[in-house]
């Protein structure tokens, strides 16, 4: 076995955010002793990644059609916009059954402290949107943190102006807590009892 291809797998894999050198380790030492079609069929699937997944024209989630399912579905309010910082953000809010909207991805949050300021995100692109579509309401579900707060401040800021209603998940999301990791019940009781901004 070549200790360089040991040591440069182990060196990409702990590029993944919450895997360090040792983890990585641990899955390289796996990998070695599955079949290696599994191996190969992970590879694959990875490498595949930048030329099969695309953003969705119209919300910018990550999808592998020009639309995503949930812009595709004639049934979906257009009246309502639900905000999101990361495409992972819609999967948490769909899997309480209790939103009926459709959504747009901002890529992330205002934070001055990180040199992200209202250019990084897409609020230009939400902003053309309000254009075109009949929007009654912008549902702000950024994470309950200094950066969301800041950012749904800012687009209620935007948008209020131009009468339409803008509301923030309320309680039932502990602060500090990424919106992918709340659990199901938590995010229920936030989009029931949104507030407005």
């Amino acid at each position: 076995m070549n200790n360089d291809a040991l040591t440069k797998a182990i060196s990409q894999l702990s590029r993944f955010p919450g895997i360090g050198e040792r983890t990585a380790s641990r899955m390289v030492y796996w990998l070695l002793r599955q079949d290696p079609e599994t191996a190969v069929a992970i590879g694959d699937s990875i490498s595949s990644l930048p030329t099969s997944v695309k953003r969705c024209k119209l919300c910018f989630t990550l999808c592998s059609t020009e639309l995503c399912k949930t812009c595709r579905m004639p049934k979906r309010s257009r009246a309502i916009i639900c905000v999101v910082e990361r495409p992972q953000d819609i999967e948490t809010i769909e899997s309480t059954g209790e939103f009926s909207g459709t959504y747009h991805v901002l890529d992330g949050a205002l934070s001055p402290l990180k040199g992200i300021g209202p250019e990084h995100l897409r609020i230009r692109e939400l902003l053309l949107r309000l254009q075109d579509e009949q929007v009654q309401e912008i549902l702000v579900a950024c994470d309950p943190d200094t950066e969301g707060d800041a950012t749904a401040m800012y687009l209620a800021h935007l948008i209020k102006p131009l009468g339409i209603k803008v509301t923030r998940l309320a309680h039932g999301i502990a602060v500090g807590t990424e919106l992918e990791f709340a659990n199901r019940s938590s995010i229920m009781r936030a989009l029931a009892n949104r507030h407005e901004l």
